[in-house]
């Protein structure tokens, strides 16, 4: 038979991956628009019109399978479909960035410190010279305690009178008293002892006496942190290449959409709530896109989040008010209270529980998508229903060390407060009871639902994107079999 390069009666892309056409054979075939990998298909000419029954287009798609799945990212799905999530997510992401502008807070408002906690005028200092004194006389005017030498009062108290103290003679090293020195004197049992040569963080009290204003109140860890932070990014980007560079760009804009909108707006008096949902959604939508591309496959990762985000955010509200928790627990929150009395500290409590879920949620859902795209492209005549079994199973391993891994993380977290009702011999009821520890319940309990909710909504949501629009057959039709069958035989 000649080969006639006649246009065929039927369509001619036909799709194994949703929206992914292959070329008209001919003698002049180009690539086709659905290889990811641009190779041009060398036999396409000469099968074109050749074969048995008149198909051209199956074997050309059959041939554009041996290429297509070897390598080079899944094929993107149809433009109807695309229109479909750009439907939903644009208006998404423009009520996001309305939502941004409206809330603006402009900076964090101004206010009188009150020299208590972090709330503190600080400067940097280094320390110059250090000499043992005897405590005794660096605590003479100290009234002796009361308290028994068996307790651990009475054994500081003892050790403050008898003991070996540190004097140590700080210099102030920034700010307009920059070269001023003063005296800081370190008990023998102060969980902060100080070295010679050591940089420290010194506070200023402008209130206070003369020889009172400065005091050492920690010590400078930038060097050991910004070390730390290097080898981080160092490892991300070696491991990662450019995925891992645009990982990290994308964690400088999460803070930066934290720290310059999410915190000032708060302060602003805005709703906490209506803040946190705002703001976790645009870290959500330039954290995804930035790190994944600009896909349908980001793009139901990010449909998948937003509805667990919604759940988070129902349940969280639900249960926090049902629980009475009012969020101010600690002397931090304490402290926020007093100066910013306006702030709802239990709607801060649930924008934290969604902002703390977000990052989570986001390798949740990507890892359930990759994994329905993946199979999808090892399997292309699988249907929704085989798809999504074969995912959520998947999905499964994934529940199991995610929930497991947020409960020991809050736990850890909160070791020394465990310890302490440990050390009470508290019970397991009267500990849970506690409002400290009944906000980390909650916090941990609600984005654990939100965790597990993820893998199927949006398993189920990948596997319907992925196998809907299929022009010529139906969803999940098996009528690809045959077509992969002529092509393995032909191949031998």
């Amino acid at each position: 038979m000649t080969p006639s390069p006649q246009p065929p009666t039927e369509p001619t892309e036909t799709v194994g991956h949703i929206g992914h056409p292959h070329a008209v054979p001919g003698p002049s075939a180009r690539p086709s628009d659905g290889h990811p990998d641009g190779h041009s298909d060398p036999h396409s000419g000469g099968h074109g019109g050749g074969g048995s029954g008149g198909r051209p287009s199956d074997r050309s798609h059959d041939h554009g399978h041996g290429h297509s799945h070897g390598h080079g990212p899944a094929a993107p799905v149809s433009k109807h479909l695309r229109k479909v999530i750009a439907a939903v997510l644009i208006p998404f992401a423009a009520a996001v960035f309305v939502g941004m502008v409206v809330l603006w807070p402009g900076g964090a408002p101004g206010h009188e410190r009150t020299g208590v906690g972090f709330d503190r005028q600080t400067q940097q200092g280094v320390v110059t010279a250090l000499e043992q004194v005897d405590c005794k006389t660096v605590n003479a005017a100290q009234v002796p305690t009361t308290a028994a030498p068996s307790t651990p009062e009475g054994r500081q108290a003892q050790a403050e009178q008898t003991g070996e103290c540190k004097k140590a003679t700080v210099e102030v090293s920034t700010g307009p008293d920059k070269g001023r020195t003063f005296v800081e004197v370190v008990q023998p049992g102060a969980p902060r002892q100080l070295e010679d040569g050591q940089e420290v963080v010194v506070a200023y009290a402008p209130d206070a006496p003369r020889d009172l204003q400065y005091s050492v109140i920690d010590v400078n860890r930038k060097l050991p942190m910004a070390l730390l932070a290097g080898i981080f990014a160092a490892a991300v980007v070696l491991v990662g290449r450019m995925r891992g560079l645009f990982a990290l760009v994308a964690l400088v804009v999460s803070f930066g959409v934290l720290t310059l909108f999410i915190l000032p707006a708060i302060l602003q008096g805005s709703n906490p709530l209506v803040v946190a949902v705002v703001g976790a959604s645009a870290i959500m939508l330039i954290a995804l896109y930035m790190c994944h591309g600009l896909t349908a496959r980001t793009s139901v990762a990010v449909l998948g989040t937003l509805v667990s985000l919604l759940l988070i955010g129902l349940l969280g509200s639900g249960f926090i008010d049902w629980a009475f928790l009012s969020g101010n627990t600690d002397d931090n929150t304490g402290l926020i209270h007093g100066l910013y009395p306006d702030i709802d500290m239990s709607g801060l409590l649930l924008a934290g529980v969604i902002i703390g879920s977000l990052g989570v949620l986001d390798d949740v859902t990507v890892t359930q998508t990759s994994a329905v795209w993946e199979l999808h492209h090892a399997d292309p005549s699988m249907g929704p229903r085989a798809l999504y079994r074969a995912a959520i199973r998947i999905g499964r391993d994934h529940i199991a060390s995610v929930v497991n891994t947020l409960v020991l993380a809050y736990a850890g977290a909160a070791l020394p407060l465990l310890l302490l009702f440990s050390i009470a011999n508290s019970s397991m009821g009267s500990v849970a009871n506690s409002e400290l520890v009944a906000e980390e319940i909650v916090r941990t309990l609600v984005g654990s639902i939100g965790l597990v909710a993820s893998v199927p909504v949006t398993t189920a949501l990948a596997a319907l994107v992925v196998s809907a629009d299929r022009p010529g057959s139906p969803a999940g039709a098996p009528a690809a079999e045959p077509v992969r069958g002529r092509g393995r035989r032909r191949k031998r």
